[in-house]
């Protein structure tokens, strides 16, 4: 079951996202980590957090114990607030639809 994953990061920079995001080898609008079915980062008044939704919570868990809490660390950076909701529905736009930049 798909579920929503909100990650709110208090005291980390937007620069400091893009150099997680770098570390992670993803790229502005590039690929996410396989079982996330979408993700966008907002900023905050002292952070900023990602919404993703996710293939299933197994998927989301996976990507956080191998991949990204070792980065995290490297960066120094406190584990997030993490939400968690199972989605009713979602939308994606079909491939020969989306803004190409």
């Amino acid at each position: 079951m798909a579920i929503a994953v909100e990650t709110t990061f208090h005291g980390v920079s937007l620069t400091t996202y893009d150099d997680l995001l770098r570390r992670l080898e993803f790229r502005r609008g590039g690929d996410s980590e396989p079982g996330c079915l979408f993700h966008y980062t907002v900023p905050t008044d002292d952070g900023f957090r990602g919404v993703d939704v996710w293939e299933s919570a197994e998927a989301f868990d996976r990507f956080v114990g191998g991949r990204l809490a070792p980065v995290l660390e490297h960066l120094g950076i406190d584990r997030p607030e993490v939400t968690m909701a199972e989605v009713h529905n979602y939308l994606i736009a079909p491939p020969d639809r989306r803004d190409p930049s």
